[in-house]
């Protein structure tokens, strides 16, 4: 039986080529020493034990980077606050100068003949290391007198956003009949991917390029930051990509240890290799969400929202990672009123390092955040004032009729059927019965609850405002599709070649799909992230396979000695005669430089769109020990036209896993008196496991497409997210709720359920 991606076959038998699995003659190996504390002063380094143990080829410190003149690695925003100032931000280096800011941060880099060897010699380099006291929590950082986490940065405040119109959502709450405020904390997760960071570089100096070997979203972006910080032009580094196990945002940008290994490289002649343990990846790979968001919602007597008031702290970590400071700004804020008619919103957010791991993109980047705490909020006002929470929510949805509907914040939304998407969750999860299992749970002692999320997300939008592709033809007729965005896991080459060939009318086996390939790196294009590859390069490869057909048609015309040819189904016709695509590819020679007659480029822009839906879960609890299981999830999403069914199914269940994750165990907590990473491993730190959703698991579609791109497409990849934090926690509180419980705050695991419900149940008594 033939796998349904074109991918699965070759990666189940394990031909998938990771950034790992590289390897070059002569290679050396690479290992880290990394920050034990916090936060610390560094009063020396003493390599010469390292430099003298067996095997080993070199020892880069702080100094060995300057000398190369390597630069801050890249982060923030470039927007200034409503005072006029920018964000501040340190520098942020290659390896530690001075001082260290978090637990995990690169102080060294060993080079050796052996892995092991370069491991054995970090053990012996010897730091002087004068220890301060660290803060690991906003609240800690940003309270008066509380220590700096770089010394130029007061307060620790990096950055002070509004987006909004304060005066019109304070005259709002103003004449509001009714007010309910509420606080939901998002909590620091650590991204864990299949597969841990590895690079391998290697240098020609004839040539003067590096050759860079590492995971990554998209060859445009991750050589952009390169080129920023090394200072060496796009001519001098090619950076292959082929498989990568898993990104979810965080391979989006290079890492130290790439930059290191291009360093090694260069100056020993020989191929550097590193790959990186579990314990790097909790440790150093960029953490996700560390938000803490206060949200406000202004009713009149009917129910009808007046205004949404946002108040939010967004933890950056010890540095301004690539998305933390974007993510805590624009993403929480683009999509601060959901699906509802709101007149007026105002969003505030404080931003602030910590001494902890930097914050960076991690599925949805703050648009799950948002919408998890949207969704709370409306439940919790409907809970307060006696609303009930399925008619409130109908009473406030944006109509189908106002379409395109421009926002209290300016986006503008394209398309979309609220009610009409909540209806057909409802349905599909079977609402109307919901009394009735909520009975039979009672009568076996079990507490239930229903919650529902009725999301939305800004999808799609890009780096660059265009995509672009490129067709290269064989001699043999197979054509060999090109962009610039790497998949990790999502079923790319599947779905680009579906597109492409189903267009052209083509077989698929005639079509290969190439992505980041140095050899087109002329052309331009986004990276995978934000759910916008269907959308943005899904309609680069549509307008790449129109293109070929205009190109062919005179090409198909001269053969088959007419004027007036017609195309359909792969073949062309006309004067009672015919030729496929793939027999006219055949018959043209390639020019002297070997380019073929057929070869063409496409280019498309798609702007952001919005993929919304309504997800429904019901959960049970067991007050005897905590445990809650998820016992029914239902997933109805708008996701514009699915390309791939098989696909759609997959992110939407792994996406609405993930948040299971989030909502039931996963949480990265640091000791406050030390700094101290507690959950640094799968000792401490647990992952999602798909027996988590032990219930039924039902994903329907309800498509209204998006005139924005020509597939139509809305995007799918973060939707699972968005969807599943909110509606479970509702559900965990429509559960606990009628038992005295007011308030629960992720993670919710078995042991805070206990002690909830059992306060809970003496403070009644």
């Amino acid at each position: 039986m033939q796998p349904s991606r074109r991918e699965d076959l070759r990666l189940i038998q394990g031909q998938g080529r990771y950034a790992a699995d590289w390897n070059l003659p002569g290679q050396l190996y690479a290992a880290v020493l990394r920050s034990p504390h916090a936060a610390a002063r560094i009063r020396a380094i003493d390599t010469a034990a390292a430099l003298a143990a067996p095997g080993v080829k070199a020892v880069l410190t702080c100094a060995d980077v300057e000398r190369a003149g390597y630069k801050s690695i890249a982060g923030g925003i470039a927007t200034k606050d409503r005072s006029g100032q920018p964000m501040k931000k340190p520098f942020y280096p290659v390896l530690a100068r001075d001082h260290v800011a978090h637990v995990g941060q690169a102080v060294a880099f060993v080079v050796a003949d052996s892995t092991l060897a370069a491991q054995d010699a970090v053990e012996l380099i010897a730091v002087d290391y004068e220890e301060l006291t660290s803060v690991v929590t906003f609240a800690d950082a940003v309270a008066p007198g509380a220590p700096r986490v770089h010394d130029e940065i007061e307060g620790n405040v990096a950055f002070v956003h509004e987006h909004g119109d304060a005066a019109a959502t304070d005259a709002a709450f103003a004449r509001a009949r009714h007010v309910t405020k509420l606080t939901v904390d998002s909590q620091r997760l650590v991204c864990n991917p299949m597969e841990p960071r590895a690079c391998l570089a290697s240098y020609d100096a004839a040539a003067g390029r590096f050759t860079l070997h590492a995971p990554s979203q998209g060859l445009i972006g991750a050589r952009s930051h390169i080129e920023q910080i090394t200072g060496l032009s796009a001519k001098s580094v090619d950076l292959i990509v082929e498989d990568v196990g898993g990104s979810f945002g965080i391979r989006g940008t290079p890492y130290p240890e790439y930059f290191l290994a291009m360093l090694a490289a260069k100056e020993l002649g020989r191929p550097v290799k590193w790959v990186g343990s579990r314990a790097d990846t909790f440790l150093s790979d960029y953490h996700g969400r560390a938000l803490s968001l206060t949200g406000e919602v202004a009713l009149d007597e009917a129910g009808n929202f007046l205004a949404f008031r946002w108040s939010d702290t967004i933890d950056l970590g010890a540095y301004a990672g690539p998305f933390g400071a974007f993510i805590g700004t624009q993403n929480i804020s683009i999509t601060s009123h959901g699906v509802y008619k709101v007149p007026a919103v105002h969003v505030r957010s404080v931003l602030a390092y910590t001494n902890t791991t930097p914050i960076s993109a991690y599925r949805g980047a703050g648009r799950p955040d948002i919408a998890y705490a949207i969704e709370r909020l409306v439940d919790q006002a409907a809970h307060e004032h006696g609303f009930d929470p399925v008619a409130l929510r109908q009473r406030n949805f944006i109509a189908p009729a106002q379409m395109p509907y421009k926002t209290a914040t300016g986006p503008i939304y394209d398309s979309g059927d609220f009610p009409a998407v909540f209806a057909h969750a409802l349905a599909a999860a079977d609402h109307a019965g919901f009394s009735g299992r909520r009975a039979q749970s009672a009568a076996r002692g079990r507490l239930r609850g229903i919650g529902f999320a009725s999301y939305l997300e800004a999808a799609a939008a890009g780096v660059f405002n265009k995509d672009q592709t490129a067709a290269r033809v064989g001699s043999d007729g197979v054509i060999t599709i090109h962009c610039m965005a790497g998949g990790s896991g999502q079923g790319h080459e599947t779905t680009f070649v579906g597109v492409f060939a189903a267009t052209l009318g083509v077989p698929a086996a005639t079509v290969q799909y190439r992505a980041s390939d140095p050899a087109y790196d002329r052309l331009v294009g986004n990276g995978t992230g934000g759910s916008r590859t269907a959308a943005g390069q899904g309609s680069a490869f549509k307008a790449l396979a129109l293109a070929l057909i205009e190109k062919a048609t005179p090409l198909a015309a001269a053969r088959l000695g007419t004027e007036a040819v017609t195309y359909a189904a792969g073949t062309f016709s006309g004067g009672g005669r015919s030729i496929t695509l793939t027999e006219l590819a055949r018959a043209l020679p390639p020019d002297a430089d070997g380019n073929h007659p057929l070869d063409c480029n496409a280019e498309t822009s798609s702007p952001a769109t919005y993929p919304n839906g309504c997800h429904v879960a019901e959960v049970e609890i067991d007050p005897e020990t905590g445990v809650a299981e998820v016992v029914r999830y239902t997933a109805v999403d708008d996701l514009g036209n699915v390309l791939q069914p098989v696909l759609v199914e997959g992110q939407v269940h792994g996406g609405v896993v993930q948040g299971v994750g989030q909502v039931f165990g996963e949480h990265a907590v640091y000791d406050r008196e030390s700094g101290q990473f507690l959950t640094a491993s799968f000792m401490d730190y647990p992952m999602p496991r798909a027996g988590w959703l032990k219930g039924s698991f039902t994903r329907e579609s309800h498509p209204v497409p998006t005139a924005t791109n020509l597939m139509g497409a809305k995007g799918v990849g973060e939707s699972g997210c968005s969807g599943s934090l909110p509606a479970l926690m509702n559900a965990l509180m429509d559960a606990v709720r009628p038992a005295g419980v007011a308030d629960l705050q992720m993670p919710v695991t078995p042991g805070v359920l206990w002690r909830t419900l059992n306060d809970a149940a003496r403070k009644a008594a």
